[in-house]
């Protein structure tokens, strides 16, 4: 099974971008918008680790994660505006294991997801690579190969078939694809995606009638290929 990562934060858009870059990346994901549900959450699914928000409404992220540690060990990364030394020393003081600061890349909030869940020895490692037919994407190294071969994919590229491998089979909106690929912050038209699926067919060498790996859903918008 893999590991299960608890999200909170009271911004909504926020909560969707960490999500889809986590379940991209093989995790489960719930969340909690207040302190009070951040709580209710930890202790009926027992997450492997917590990504906490510290300026949240009602209870806090400094009073949530006092509390967690007196229940559990599980992993926090504290996820905040704030930038003073002292938000940040207080709430490392009182065990949360990393801390991120907003604006962050949501790369390299994975990167750190995975790093203190191998620290802490924290559930079964989310699987690192995907593979479809001769394609294999290496999601820690963020590489890609094409039997066998390197595969010259851009940032965008990689993370949209990324997405499409996770989950085979599953067919996404072109709007669905963006904000898993972009992120909330995205305010481009839809159907610039149809740009970056004509980009990474050429070089998977797809033939746009007949394709194998991204597969066009009229009406819909794409898929991951069956059969591989």
């Amino acid at each position: 099974m893999s590991p299960k990562i608890l999200v909170v934060d009271d911004e909504a858009k926020i909560v969707r971008l960490v999500r889809s870059y986590l379940e991209q990346a093989g995790f489960t994901v719930v969340e909690a918008n207040d302190g009070q549900t951040a709580l209710i959450q930890a202790r009926r699914e027992k997450p492997d680790l917590v990504i906490l928000d510290l300026g949240l409404p009602g209870i806090d992220g400094i009073e949530v994660t006092r509390t967690l540690r007196r229940e559990r060990d599980t992993p926090i990364i504290m996820l905040t505006a704030r930038v003073e030394d002292t938000d940040r020393i207080v709430g490392l003081e009182l065990g949360a294991d990393d801390y991120v600061t907003k604006p962050f890349n949501p790369r390299e909030l994975l990167a750190r997801v995975r790093a203190v869940l191998r620290r802490t020895g924290g559930g079964t490692p989310a699987p690192e690579m995907l593979r479809a037919g001769g394609l294999l994407l290496d999601l820690s190294g963020h590489e890609a190969t094409l039997d066998g071969r390197p595969l010259d994919l851009t940032p965008t590229e990689f993370d949209l078939m990324a997405v499409l491998m996770q989950n085979p089979g599953r067919a996404f909106t072109r709007l669905e694809l963006l904000e898993r690929v972009q992120g909330y912050a995205y305010e481009g038209y839809e159907r610039t995606i149809d740009a970056h699926v004509k980009n990474l067919r050429a070089k998977l060498g797809d033939d746009p009638r007949h394709p194998r790996y991204v597969q066009t859903v009229f009406g819909v918008g794409y898929k991951l290929g069956v059969g591989l």
